[in-house]
């Protein structure tokens, strides 16, 4: 039982006391039994006035309920609606006062969420017109008299971060575009004229509306100002090449080109205004200086012609090169040519180059290729003759292939001048069979040569006999120790016949040629005595044994080898 049923039991008990007391009292009194029901009706008409005043309050209570009831319901509905949420759905039985208050709680709550929305959606929309004026943009469509969902509000912070993106990337090449400007304006020495220019430079950067136009203008303005500087640094340049050129054709002194040393950097309007200066001054010396500078000029023609392997014909073209007449009008021809040959080389610059490096090879394979037909280079110390040869096998693989790579890039070049490429006077590759041709020649000459000598010393060997030749031995291999005999063994000698025999000159004795040879080790030689069978060994000094025989007008050189005397 609950306990106010409890409390509405002992609430009728008390009034059942009540009256029971009241009764004894009028007893007691003696208040006749009229006056007692009226004095009855009297406290029925209190206590049902008192209950009916209680129960009117409470029913009022519960009609103010109902009503808040209804009105949160529909609050709750319209937010709800407006923040695009599921409407709020009371979860089982209550009662009136619970659901009032349940759904006075939903109100509030909703109305906290519609107004933090709306605050929200404001300051982003202040922060869209501000970007927006500094970026010249239009502004975020969006219902501001709505209340924004989360979905809205979360494109809405994604755009204006863009836009801070946005503003400061454009910020950023604001600024480096103003700066590189800034720079070009003091190099060029120019004051801003126009009033976008003023605003760049001049006005606040953050007062700058970074459009898209602004920002190309910027660019073009830059483009403009680095073309003109471009320009002025290529007329700086160009003056000053002018001025060593001329320098160096008037053989100015050191000490007076230092006086203009200050001006041979930088392009500012000063600087090629003095730059000009000097070339007029220049100009006007060599008017002065005619002679000294056209020779100076046709050396550097001479050296354009190298450069360019022209021909002998091809030089002798240029008729102006060899006058004598040394006026404006010749040093005018001698300038056109010098500018002609530089375009030339440019033109050609590659195929030169290459030509160059295949001449420097060629060159330094005929080198190793002497160096391999001389006998002295056996001789040599440190290890020169193996990287000759390293280098002279490494030369006959890169010639081919430098001649191949040349090969096809000159007839590339030729298709596309159409005109054949040519190296004094002659086509490249004609050049090269050419040099080839005449090595091989070269060769075979020397070859020949060769066999020629031969053929004489072998004629000559059968005729006087073979003239035996001690090898020579490399100096501090091993020190010679006096005292010491070397001993040669004896062999029998073949039989002489009429070719090998020497007439006798010296005592009646005769010599023959020997059969066995030196060995080219430098061994010990065998020679076998005409004059007795036995071994005859005699020391005798190095070099001390050669003797010149002279045999009807001829000369026969004899050497006695070691341990033996003639």
């Amino acid at each position: 039982m609950r306990r106010s049923e409890v409390l509405a039991e002992e609430s009728i008990v008390c009034l059942q006391k009540a009256l029971n007391h009241l009764r004894e009292i009028w007893e007691l009194i003696g208040i006749p039994e009229d006056q007692r029901l009226q004095r009855t009706e009297v406290v029925k008409k209190h206590i049902k006035d008192l209950l009916d005043m209680m129960i009117a309050e409470e029913e009022s209570l519960k009609e103010r309920l109902i009503k808040s009831i209804a009105v949160c319901q529909k609050e709750l509905n319209t937010l709800c609606s407006e923040l695009n949420v599921e409407p709020f759905h009371e979860e089982g039985e209550t009662t009136i006062l619970q659901l009032e208050k349940d759904l006075r709680t939903q109100v509030e709550l909703r109305r906290k969420q519609k107004k933090e929305r709306k605050q929200e959606l404001k300051i982003l929309q202040e922060q869209d017109q501000e970007l927006c004026e500094i970026l010249c943009m239009p502004h975020y469509e969006i219902d501001s008299t709505s209340v924004p969902s989360l979905e809205e509000l979360n494109q809405f912070r994604q755009h204006v971060a863009t836009l801070r993106e946005t503003k400061a990337s454009r910020r950023e090449e604001f600024v480096n575009i103003k700066r590189q400007i800034i720079l070009c304006m003091e190099e060029l020495e120019h004051t801003p004229d126009t009033s976008f220019e003023r605003d760049v430079v001049c006005e606040d950067e953050e007062a700058f509306c970074l459009s898209l136009e602004n920002i190309a203008t910027l660019q073009k303005l830059l483009r403009q100002l680095e073309v003109r500087k471009s320009q002025n640094e290529a007329v700086c340049e160009g003056l000053r090449a002018q001025i060593r050129e001329l320098w160096d054709r008037l053989q100015i002194p050191a000490e007076e080109r230092e006086a203009v040393a200050t001006v041979m950097t930088g392009s500012k309007a000063k600087v090629r205004k003095a730059l000009q200066l000097e070339v007029d001054r220049l100009e006007e010396l060599k008017m002065q200086n005619m002679k000294k500078v056209i020779e100076a000029i046709r050396v550097e023609v001479a050296q354009h012609w190298d450069k360019c392997f022209y021909s002998q014909e091809q030089r002798q073209a240029f008729a102006a090169y060899y006058s004598e007449d040394y006026t404006e009008n010749l040093l005018q021809l001698h300038d056109a040519e010098i500018v002609r040959l530089r375009n030339y080389y440019e033109v050609h610059k590659e195929l030169f180059e290459g030509v160059q490096k295949w001449e420097e090879s060629w060159r330094l394979f005929l080198e190793f290729e002497r160096k391999a037909s001389d006998p002295s280079r056996f001789t040599n110390r440190g290890g020169n003759l193996l990287k000759e040869e390293k280098q002279r096998a490494k030369l006959q693989k890169t010639l081919p292939k430098l001649e191949e790579e040349l090969k096809a890039r000159i007839e590339m070049w030729e298709q596309e001048h159409s005109k054949a490429f040519v190296v004094n006077g002659q086509k490249f590759m004609e050049y090269v069979t050419e040099q080839w041709e005449m090595h091989r020649l070269e060769k075979e000459r020397a070859k020949q040569e060769r066999q020629l000598k031969n053929k004489k010393q072998t004629e000559t060997e059968m005729l006087y006999g073979s003239t035996p030749r001690t090898p020579n031995k490399r100096r501090g291999l091993a020190p010679s120790t006096p005292g010491k005999v070397r001993k040669l063994n004896t062999t029998t000698m073949s039989n002489a016949t009429a070719n090998s025999s020497i007439r006798p000159v010296f005592s009646g004795t005769v010599y023959r040629s020997p059969v066995s040879r030196l060995p080219p080790s430098g061994g010990k030689p065998v020679i076998t005595s005409t004059c007795s069978g036995k071994k005859t060994p005699r020391a005798v000094k190095h070099g001390a044994n050669k003797e010149n025989l002279e045999l009807n007008g001829s000369i026969l050189s004899a050497r006695t080898f070691k341990g033996f005397q003639i």
